[in-house]
């Protein structure tokens, strides 16, 4: 398994290179060498601009002259600070699909660099710290410095201002992959909801299969929190709603819904609401983010349903709290099918599609197959109909407008949309959002 070493030099500046820290970092280096000379792994000195200016930048270019192993992957990444160095660093190891990090410091950097790697890497990584022994006082260092190896821990104020640091540098970050396009439907009014879909450009997600508007974090995925939060900006100053007043679902596969002003459950795949203002969201990527609305009562709603989610009949869940809670009447609901898999692209085991094909055969192609394909969004419409929503007021992949159809194939569109079935288990994820306007 590919790894990587980090030696942490962003501590030093111009002025405090000497022999001393050189013969150090050469020892350092020589000792990577030799523990694992077989498996080499990626080697990265880290600094920041003032060590890549003057004497600071010959002494590397020296050492890296007379490095134990000259061919070795070595590499220098100078930033203007330590989170545009570590973000720098990060995107070389996403690229190596490097998961395991050594990271060799002095003691009194090791509680601010965790908190840098706590915010802008998830638990895919796994990072080890190894002490780089420098004295401070011998080797000019800032006394800034030496306070902080006596303290040994960070205070608030320091933890706030590097989360200020690494929220500002995201935001300066420019957009990948064009612009941030929504998808609308017609059949939802625009005057009483605003609403969408959002598709998979226009953010600052770099790695292949989260680029670029990834609107979801996950331990099991490499896009830490910071990134969504900064993608989420993005897309709320686009589609106008305020970051503030954003919820989304927390995702069980189930048929739970927490209706908004209430006890909120552990998880949920459905929220409704009528507060103005509030805008509400469901993900998806291959799973159908499904949008509700009453224009009479002004009411919404948001589901996630996937197919385990629709064999539970998340969506009627959704459909029947409108109707307890805010007197909805079941003909004035209007249902939308945002981006998914389609029949084309969607296999389960044959047990499984057997509780589809008692929904509807049509639900299943090659029934007669080990894995059938499954169509989750018919499964879907035909509850919904079941439960008394109009069929009319449904909009699916069926909409004869082909440029009114927002209910695309998430696995067939790889340029639009993010797909599970398509990308693998680090995958990015889209939304459907709405809210009632005040």
């Amino acid at each position: 398994m590919a790894k990587a070493v980090l030696i942490d030099l962003c501590h030093l500046g111009a002025s405090s290179w000497n022999n001393q820290i050189q013969e150090s970092l050469i020892r350092t280096l020589e000792a990577i060498e030799e523990k694992d000379p077989s498996q080499s792994p990626f080697v990265c000195l880290m600094c920041c601009q003032a060590l890549s200016k003057k004497n600071g930048e010959d002494a590397l270019h020296k050492v890296m002259q007379i490095l134990p192993c000259p061919e070795r992957k070595f590499e220098v990444v100078c930033s203007e600070n330590t989170v545009a160095t570590l973000y720098t660093i990060k995107q070389k190891l996403d690229d190596k699909n490097i998961n395991i990090v050594k990271i060799i410091l002095t003691s009194q950097r090791k509680p601010l660099i965790r908190e840098y790697i706590s915010q802008l890497f998830t638990s895919v990584y796994q990072f080890e710290y190894k002490n780089l022994e420098i004295s401070c006082e011998e080797n000019n260092l800032p006394k800034s410095t030496v306070l902080k190896s006596k303290l040994m821990s960070l205070s608030e104020q320091d933890t706030e201002r590097i989360q200020s640091e690494i929220k500002m540098f995201l935001e300066s970050l420019p957009a990948l992959n064009g612009k941030l396009t929504i998808l609308k439907s017609s059949l939802i009014p625009d005057d009483i909801f605003l609403h969408g879909f959002t598709t998979r450009t226009g953010g600052i997600s770099y790695i292949s299969t989260l680029s670029s508007l990834n609107l979801f974090s996950s331990s099991k995925r490499r896009d830490p929190p910071a990134v969504v939060k900064e993608n989420l900006r993005r897309l709320a100053i686009a589609a106008g709603f305020s970051q503030d007043t954003y919820h989304s679902v927390k995702v069980n596969h189930a048929s739970d819904v927490w209706v908004m002003g209430k006890a909120k459950p552990e998880s949920y795949d459905g929220i409704v609401t009528n507060q103005k203002g509030v805008t509400i969201a469901a993900p998806g990527a291959d799973c159908i983010p499904v949008l509700f609305a009453d224009p009479v009562q002004k009411a919404c709603g948001a589901a996630h349903s996937g197919w385990q989610g629709t064999l539970q009949g998340v969506s009627m869940a959704v459909v029947n709290a409108m109707i307890t809670e805010y007197r909805c009447n079941v003909k004035d609901i209007l249902v939308v099918l945002g981006p998914s898999v389609g029949p084309c692209c969607f296999k389960l085991p044959q047990k499984s599609a057997e509780e589809f094909h008692r929904i509807d055969p049509k639900c299943v192609r090659l029934y007669e197959s080990s894995h059938p394909y499954i169509d989750i969004r018919r499964a879907t419409r035909v509850l919904l109909e079941a439960g008394g929503v109009l069929p009319q007021n449904i909009q699916d992949y069926s909409v004869m407008d082909l440029n009114q159809n927002v209910t695309l194939c998430t696995s067939c569109c790889p340029d639009q949309f993010y797909s599970h079935v398509r990308d693998g288990e680090n995958f990015g994820t889209q939304i459907g959002f709405i809210s009632i306007k005040g």
